[in-house]
C-alpha cells in the first residue's frame, strides 16, 4: 500500500508521524510518501518536501507565497496523478491541502483530510470546498463531527493525540527541581511557534511580565521556545524589557515549563490545549496582523463567541481571552495576577480541566489509521 501525506508545520507533523507508525501496524510494508517533517521522516516517510514550507499563516501575510506554493501543489498534483497512490492524507494546511485534495479526488484518488479546519468558527462557507476535496474529514473534537453531520459531510472523531501523549499526573514540584526554579510563583511565557505570532506578541509578553516582577518580590518565568527563529526574536524582546537574566528559556520541552508553572501566559493556539490537559490555569493573547483583522471584522467572518479550544470544550469559560489591542501589558499582567493571587481559583480551574483528557483520548492515531486503511481498500467513498 502507497500512501501519500502533506502535512504543515511541526503540529502536522506530529500527527502524521503517529498517523504512519499506526498504519506500519496494520500494513507492515505500507510505503508514504509527500511533503514530511523530521518525525515522519524518522518513521519511514520519504520527503519530497520539508513540513515547513508550508508555515505560512493568515488572510494577507501568504500572499507573498503564493506563487512557490502553486508551483508546489502543481508539481505534487503531476506526480501522484501519473503514479498514484492508495490513499492520500492532507494534514491540517487546509489553504493548501484542499486545493490539492479536491485535484487528486477528481483523478480517482481516495483523499481524507486529517484536521478539520476551524469552519466551524470562521469562514463556514469552506465546508462546501472540503466537501468537494474531501472523502472524509478526520476530526480531533466532537463539536466538529457534530457540524459536518449537519452539513451532510463525512467525517470521524478520532480524538486527540496529545491527550494521550501528555502525562496525566504530573508533578510541579519535581518538575521546578529539574529547572532549578524555587520561587514562589512561576509563570510559563509561550509566545507561539510561528515567526510572526513572537513578533506580535513577544515585545508584548515580555513587558507584562515586567510588571509582575514589580509585583511579586519572588516569581520566575520559563519560555519553551518552538525554534531557532522564535527563540532569538523572544531574546530580542527580553532584552528590550531587561528581562534577558530573569526568564529562563527552554528549547521545546513545553509540557515541562507547562507543568512547572503556576499560570502560563500563551498564544491562541494549541498550546492552550496542552495547558489545560496538563491542568495549568491560563491567560491567552492573540494579535493578527491590522490588516488581517480589519477584514476579518469587516466580512464578519468569526462565528464562535470564544477563540481558544478550552473555552469550546469546557461548560464555562475558564480561560481569559484577549484579543488585538486588548492583549496589551498591563491587561495580560493583570489577568495573571487575578490567578496568581486566587489559589482557591487556580484549583478550581485544574480540576475542571481534568475532565478534557476523558473526553479527548481515544487512540487517535490507531483510530486515524483504521479509517485511512478502510478509505484505501475501497470502503465508506
Amino acid at each position: 500500500m502507497r500512501v501519500g501525506l502533506v502535512a504543515g508545520e511541526a503540529s502536522g507533523d506530529l500527527l502524521g508521524a503517529g498517523l504512519i507508525a499506526a498504519l506500519r501496524e496494520l500494513v507492515p510494508d505500507a510505503s508514504f510518501e509527500g511533503v514530511a517533517g523530521p518525525r515522519m521522516q524518522a518513521e519511514g516517510c520519504v520527503a519530497w518536501e520539508e513540513a515547513e514550507v508550508l508555515a505560512v499563516m493568515g488572510l494577507v501575510e501568504p500572499l507573498r507565497e503564493i506563487p512557490r506554493l502553486l508551483r508546489l501543489r502543481r508539481e505534487l498534483v503531476r506526480r501522484w496523478i501519473d503514479s498514484p497512490p492508495d490513499v492520500f492524507v492532507g494534514i491540517d494546511a487546509p489553504d493548501f491541502n484542499l486545493g490539492l485534495e479536491k485535484r487528486l479526488r477528481e483523478g480517482g484518488i481516495p483523499t481524507v483530510h486529517y484536521v478539520s479546519p476551524s469552519v466551524w468558527a470562521w469562514r463556514q462557507r469552506r465546508v462546501r470546498k472540503i466537501a468537494r476535496a474531501a472523502d472524509k474529514v478526520l476530526c480531533l473534537f466532537p463539536f466538529e463531527k457534530d457540524f459536518y453531520d449537519r452539513h451532510g459531510v463525512a467525517a470521524e472523531f478520532v480524538g486527540h493525540p496529545m491527550a494521550e501523549r501528555l502525562p496525566a499526573n504530573a508533578d510541579r514540584a519535581a518538575e521546578r527541581r529539574a529547572l532549578g526554579m524555587d520561587e514562589e510563583f512561576v509563570v510559563a511565557i509561550m509566545p507561539g511557534s510561528r515567526r510572526g505570532e513572537v513578533r506580535r506578541l513577544g515585545p508584548v509578553f515580555a513587558a507584562a511580565a515586567r510588571l509582575l516582577t514589580e509585583r511579586y518580590q519572588s516569581i520566575g518565568f520559563v519560555a519553551p521556545m518552538a525554534n531557532p527563529a522564535t527563540r532569538r526574536l523572544f531574546e530580542d524582546a527580553l532584552q528590550q524589557a531587561g528581562l534577558e537574566r530573569r526568564v529562563r528559556l527552554l528549547d521545546s520541552d513545553a509540557p515541562k515549563a507547562i507543568v512547572a508553572a503556576d499560570c502560563v501566559l500563551l498564544a491562541s493556539g494549541t498550546a492552550t490545549l496542552e495547558a489545560a490537559l496538563l491542568r495549568r490555569p491560563m491567560v491567552a493573547a492573540y494579535r493578527l496582523a491590522p490588516l488581517t483583522y480589519w477584514l476579518v471584522r469587516l466580512l464578519r467572518l468569526f462565528k464562535i463567541r470564544y477563540f481558544t479550544l478550552p473555552n469550546q470544550l469546557t461548560d464555562e469559560p475558564l480561560v481569559p481571552e484577549l484579543l488585538q489591542r486588548a492583549a496589551n501589558p498591563q491587561a495580560l499582567a493583570d489577568e495573571v495576577a487575578a490567578l496568581l493571587d486566587a489559589p482557591a481559583e487556580r484549583a478550581r480551574i485544574e480540576a475542571a480541566f481534568g475532565s478534557l483528557r476523558e473526553r479527548l483520548a481515544r487512540g487517535a492515531d490507531s483510530v486515524a489509521a483504521r479509517a485511512v486503511l478502510e478509505l484505501a481498500r475501497g470502503g465508506s467513498r
